[in-house]
This record gives structure tokens, C-alpha cells and sequence, in this order.
């Protein structure tokens, strides 16, 4: 038993998956202590945009460490934060035309989700919020409330009230309109369900097993929150920051959402940071009324600054899109093909590799994964049951480092799929042989 065995809580998680120690990390690779290299795909749950340790980033942050300025601050004025407003308006707001305030919430997504759902009901006067089966937002009481999986829902021991789940397009959902359930929901005067202030929804249900919704879907949504007077956040925390090419997943439904939250990437280097963007008029809180300690994490807004900057020089969003074709294609020429029953999804650099159909799916999905990494490929599982393989590789991930990340994948599969078949050959043997 090793140390974190012993006296690390039992509430430790990706560790059971990936269970070497790790020691350094670059761009697309990390380095176990044993000297192990792994090709990542996960990327920090997409908080690595960026990839390990970029370099243009990093300089910037020991720059600002070597000259001895503001570490923490509380919400006060710093150079640093000042930077980062101006940039980010410079950068993301001013050229897309959004006319957002920013609200620093804290070290992590949560925070701002918090955040969100709460200046929601103090703006519309409401206590309900609509959100997404399948959705996941947090792991607070607030964001658990919004987050569909029962398995994180029963760690808070308490009830979750003041959510109404509504259908996302998938599945057998795809069977009936599910932007008019919502209105008929909203129009009748017997559904028993109150409006709420606010509707909540992912464009990409990451840990829901990569769900990509329709940009027609999302353009209805959010014409019918308009015309319902209910507010419309976007939580882009794990699909944004160019994960999808454009820096807001949304972009390609022309919508403009009335609070967007943003975390893991939007620091550049893994630092925690999170953000709420929101329309100005929704700007009614009172000084004070929403607040934490490290809302003012002055590494973070330097290394949010530089990633914004080496996102521009480098044209990012240019070569994203160029990856997805890659993996588009390599997904639905190659691997789809290995078996009927893969189902295959995504957008721009977040892909997910289906199971479901399979018999016992998430045992499945679960060899296949474990074949990677033993193969030198982290890769994470997500989806009801775990039985999607979720690629989730940096940004900045070199092209034949993606390429031999694929193959893996591609093998891995190839490897379970033929020790099926000569199971089953030895299976039907026996039985012959038996009779």
C-alpha cells in the first residue's frame, strides 16, 4: 500500500484509472516517475487548452513571479486583473460584438455556476431553474441541484430542490420535439411547473457523454427563453475556450446567451479561475453580495492573459479546425467501421467514442480505456455508465503526436473487438464438441 493508499481519502478518483505517479509534464505528454511516457487525451478534464506547460505562458508567469507583484488581492484593483479586462475585451468581447461584464467567482467552475444561479432569482424574482438531462455543472449544492447524475446528486445527503429536468436532444428523445415540450411545459396552465428564472444547458454535454445539440435546437431555446422572459446561461466551462475552434462554443448558433460561465482553460496553465460573464442590466448585485477569497488569483488572470495572446498569434482556432478534421475522419471512416454498433460524436477537439449498444457496455468501455493506457494513452470515460471513450487531447497537440494518440485508440479497440470474436469461436467449439 502506497501513501496515498493509506492516508489520501477514499474520494480520490481519476488516480484509480491512471495510477502512476506522475512527475513531469509537456505540451501533449505526461511522464511517470518510472519513466513512462503517456500521450494525453484528457488534457486535465479540459483545463489544458493549452497543453503542460506552454511555454509563452509560462514565461509570463515567472516574469511576473521574478518581479515581485500582487499574488493575492481579494477583488482589489491590480495591474493584473486591469490587463486581463482590457485583453479579454480586446480579444474575445469587442470583435464578436458581446457586451458582457465580467464577475470573478472563485477557484473553480462551481463558483460560478453558484454565481449564475443565484443572481438568476435575485433578477427574475423566481426560485426554479430548467436544466438539461444529462447535464453536469458542479459539484456544490447549488450546481448539484442542476446536475443530472444520481450518483453525484446522493453525495450531497441532503435534498436538491428547485430544478426541473427537461429533455436534451438525444436518444430517444430525438423521437419527439423536445424544444416544444418545453414550451407546451411553460404555455400550460395545468403542467404543475412553475416558470423558472433561469435555464441552464451545456452546448456540448461533456461528462454526459459528448452530446453535441443542434444549433437549430439551441437557436429555438434561446428564442423561447426570450419570449418566456427567462434567462439563458450557457455553461462553457468544459467546451469552451476555442475547445470546439471559436472561443465560445455557442458561436455557431449566431445566440447571444444572457450569462456565459467559463473555468478550467480560461486561466491558460491549469491555475483555478472561473468567470461570469452577464449582460450589464443583469448587473444587480450589491457590493459584497457574492464573494470569496481567491476571486482575485492574480496568476491566474497573467496566464489567462498570455493563453489569450498566444491563442491570436498562433491563429489556434485555424489549426483546431484543421485537428478535427483529422479526427472527424479517422472517427467515422476508420473506427466506425470496426463495428455496427459504435456510435461516434463531437465538435472541433472533443470526440466520443460510443459504447451503449455494446452488451455489458461499460465493462467494455472500460477494457478498451485500460488497453490505452497500458498502450501509453490517458483517456477518460464519461456518459451514463462510463461506456463513452471521451478524446479530449490540448489544443496545441503536434499532429503526429495526435495521429499515434488515434492509432492507440484505433488498436485498443481492434484488440477487444478480435478477442471477442475468438471468444465466441471457442465458445461455439466447446459447444459443438460437448454435443
Amino acid at each position: 500500500m502506497n501513501q496515498f493508499e493509506r492516508l489520501e481519502s477514499n474520494v480520490r478518483s481519476y488516480c484509480r484509472s491512471f495510477s502512476d505517479t506522475f512527475s513531469k509534464a509537456k505540451n501533449a505528454y505526461l511522464y511517470a516517475d518510472n519513466g513512462t511516457e503517456y500521450i494525453d487525451f484528457f488534457a486535465g478534464a479540459g483545463a489544458l487548452n493549452y497543453g503542460h506547460n506552454n511555454d509563452y505562458i509560462k514565461q509570463s508567469l515567472l516574469d511576473y513571479l521574478a518581479s515581485d507583484q500582487v499574488i493575492h488581492s481579494l477583488d482589489m484593483y491590480t495591474s493584473a486583473k486591469a490587463t486581463f479586462i482590457q485583453r479579454f475585451s480586446e480579444l474575445v468581447l469587442e470583435p464578436k460584438r458581446y457586451p458582457y461584464k465580467m464577475q470573478f467567482c472563485g477557484p473553480t467552475g462551481t463558483n460560478a455556476v453558484e454565481a449564475a444561479l443565484k443572481l438568476a432569482r435575485k433578477v427574475k424574482n423566481r426560485t426554479g431553474i430548467f436544466s438539461f438531462m444529462g447535464g453536469f455543472h458542479g459539484m456544490s449544492q447549488g450546481s448539484l441541484a442542476v446536475t443530472g447524475n444520481k450518483f453525484h446528486r446522493m453525495g450531497a445527503g441532503l435534498p436538491l430542490n428547485n430544478t426541473t429536468f427537461m429533455p436534451f436532444p438525444h436518444g430517444f428523445m430525438n423521437s419527439f420535439d423536445t424544444i416544444d415540450y418545453v414550451d407546451s411545459v411553460l404555455t400550460d396552465p395545468n403542467s404543475g411547473i412553475e416558470k423558472p428564472a433561469a435555464m441552464i444547458v451545456e452546448t456540448i454535454q461533456a461528462e454526459g457523454g459528448v452530446i453535441v445539440a443542434p444549433v437549430k435546437w439551441l437557436q429555438r431555446l434561446s428564442e423561447l427563453c426570450q419570449r418566456h422572459d427567462i434567462l439563458l446561461i450557457v455553461d462553457d466551462i468544459q467546451v469552451g475556450c476555442g475547445r470546439t475552434g471559436p472561443f465560445f462554443s455557442f458561436e455557431r448558433a449566431g445566440i447571444v446567451p444572457d450569462m456565459v460561465v467559463l473555468s478550467k482553460s480560461i486561466s491558460g496553465y491549469g491555475l483555478p479561475m472561473s468567470l461570469l460573464l452577464l449582460k450589464p442590466e443583469l448587473d444587480i448585485w450589491k457590493p459584497g453580495e457574492h464573494n470569496g477569497t481567491f476571486r482575485g488569483n492574480q496568476l491566474a488572470f497573467v496566464g489567462a492573459t498570455a493563453a489569450l495572446e498566444f491563442k491570436e498569434t498562433e491563429h489556434l482556432e485555424a489549426k483546431v479546425l484543421k485537428k478535427e478534421s483529422y479526427i472527424q475522419h479517422l472517427l467515422y471512416h476508420d473506427i466506425q467501421k470496426l463495428h455496427p454498433d459504435l456510435e461516434i460524436r463531437g465538435l472541433g477537439m472533443i470526440w466520443g467514442i460510443d459504447f451503449s449498444r455494446f452488451p455489458k457496455s461499460e465493462e467494455v468501455s472500460a477494457k478498451i480505456a485500460r488497453r490505452c493506457y497500458d498502450s501509453g494513452l490517458i483517456i477518460e470515460r464519461s456518459g451514463r455508465n462510463d461506456t463513452v471513450l471521451k478524446i479530449l487531447p490540448p489544443l496545441t497537440i503536434e499532429m503526429d503526436v495526435l495521429q499515434k494518440g488515434c492509432e492507440i485508440v484505433m488498436e485498443s479497440i481492434q484488440h477487444f473487438l478480435q478477442g471477442e470474436i475468438l471468444g465466441e469461436v471457442l465458445n461455439t467449439n466447446r459447444e459443438i464438441a460437448s454435443s
